[in-house]
């Protein structure tokens, strides 16, 4: 089972399986080192990427994140104000401080070829001074800052779990009469303590609430070369002066904060991955009109919506993946927003089988949606993405609780078909930059 804690995690921009996932195997590298008494004799270290991450690495930052997570940095606590400077330092002069201490020469090497397991692999490779491999090792990042080749945890997760579910049929069961967030909530007590569940989700919640007001305070253009103007300054003043009685004027608040998230992402900025970086708005955004426009809206109701959001994210990742390079655009925009419908639908007052078929509603209209970043920036599309995926959940939330929750389409069956979509789909568009808007889009 995974917890709400590993689907919410505090990170960095621009990427969560791009950069937050390498600087953690970076550290891990780094650390094994370490620990086995290694790290004195280390002359080099050699980082490959495949796939996607060798295709898009540069502009998603991954080589800024390797190279932090080899200075010991920590994707949660790493400073964003410094890191540019501090890395373009090491830059140049090609050499790098293991986890601070001694140094090494570092070479990185982009692969278009994908390694067998999953388009993200890298491996990292320590030499000593005579050329000779003292560690190698290998890690696979599958989305949301996720990493396979990392020893698994044990202990606390192998504790019997109330309410077991990997499927949404499964969940609605467990339910019942009660709501998903319920059952979520049992599931995670069994790791944690109540009141720690709840300060923790809580401060998620403030996280995301401060990358929202950073969003719509810093004005400027984008770093990366396409010279995106940040829009979110400009039309957070349009929407605090605006008079009358607009009646979309609530859908332009949601646009506004999933805007602010995802520029502060591709900026770098400190940002909540939910699920992923590049889908790091829809939630924030669909969150913070629960606070703003629900009647009786509370931090009880916060901590709720987190719960039923992770829910429905982890069957999504349990049954088909959130990675865009895996599955494209339609498991990371696609599966925030099925996330958020479900949260909202349910913190409507809507059942858990109408949250369910907000999420399915969410995630049927976003089968299909490719990931084609230009110039291999989490910018075009990804940004607007974000801010129609917000609004599309609050329409599949408020479309779900009219009904009665049964429709002919479940979210399990949703998920099976992004899964078979994301196979059938041409890896052009599965996050390398090689097709769709990305090769359509002039580059100035």
């Amino acid at each position: 089972m995974i917890s709400a804690f590993d689907l919410f995690t505090i990170g960095i921009g621009p990427s969560s399986s791009h950069t937050v996932a390498p600087m953690r195997a970076a550290r891990l590298f780094a650390t094994h080192l370490a620990d086995a008494g290694l790290l004195a004799q280390v002359a080099s270290v050699r980082i490959d990427l495949y796939g996607s991450l060798g295709a898009t690495g540069l502009g998603h930052g991954t080589d800024k994140a390797v190279l932090l997570g080899l200075m010991g940095e920590e994707p949660a606590t790493v400073d964003v104000a410094t890191a540019d400077e501090r890395v373009n330092r090491l830059r140049a002069d090609r050499r790098v401080p293991l986890l601070g201490g001694p140094v090494a020469d570092y070479d990185l090497v982009l692969r278009s070829r994908a390694l067998p397991l999953h388009p993200n692999g890298m491996t990292f490779t320590a030499c000593d001074s005579g050329g000779q491999t003292i560690h190698t090792h290998t890690y696979y990042s599958v989305g949301g800052g996720f990493l396979l080749g990392e020893q698994p945890a044990i202990g606390a997760r192998n504790r019997h779990l109330p309410h077991p579910f990997g499927s949404a049929d499964t969940l609605l069961a467990h339910a019942g009469d009660r709501h998903i967030s319920d059952v979520m909530l049992a599931n995670e007590t069994t790791w944690r303590p109540r009141t720690e569940v709840y300060s923790g989700l809580l401060a998620v919640w403030n996280v995301m609430q401060g990358c929202v007001r950073r969003g719509c305070e810093r004005e400027g253009t984008l770093p990366g070369g396409l010279n995106v103007p940040r829009r979110a300054p400009a039309l957070h003043r349009t929407l605090q002066t605006a008079a009358g009685d607009d009646p979309l004027r609530a859908m332009d608040w949601v646009v506004l904060h999933a805007l602010a998230v995802n520029e502060e992402n591709a900026a770098g900025g400190r940002v909540v991955t939910a699920p992923t970086n590049g889908a790091a708005g829809v939630i924030p955004a669909v969150l913070h009109y629960y606070r703003q426009r629900v009647a009786g809206a509370d931090d009880e109701g916060v901590v709720r919506f987190l719960l039923t959001a992770a829910a429905i994210g982890s069957i999504i990742k349990e049954n088909a993946s959130l990675s865009g390079a895996e599955v494209g655009c339609q498991g990371e925009v696609g599966s925030a927003c099925a996330m958020a419908a479900a949260a909202l639908a349910e913190r409507m007052g809507g059942t858990a089988g109408q949250a369910e078929n907000a999420a399915e509603i969410a995630l049927e209209h976003h089968l299909g949606m490719t990931c084609d970043p230009v110039a291999g920036l989490v910018q075009i599309p990804c940004i607007e993405r974000n801010a129609v995926a917000a609004v599309k959940a609050v329409t599949a939330a408020r479309l779900a609780i009219q009904g009665n929750g049964h429709h002919v389409v479940s979210l399990d069956t949703a998920i099976k078909t992004m899964r078979e979509t994301g196979a059938d789909m041409s890896t052009d568009y599965k996050e390398t930059a090689r097709g769709g808007l990305a090769i359509h889009v002039i580059q100035c």
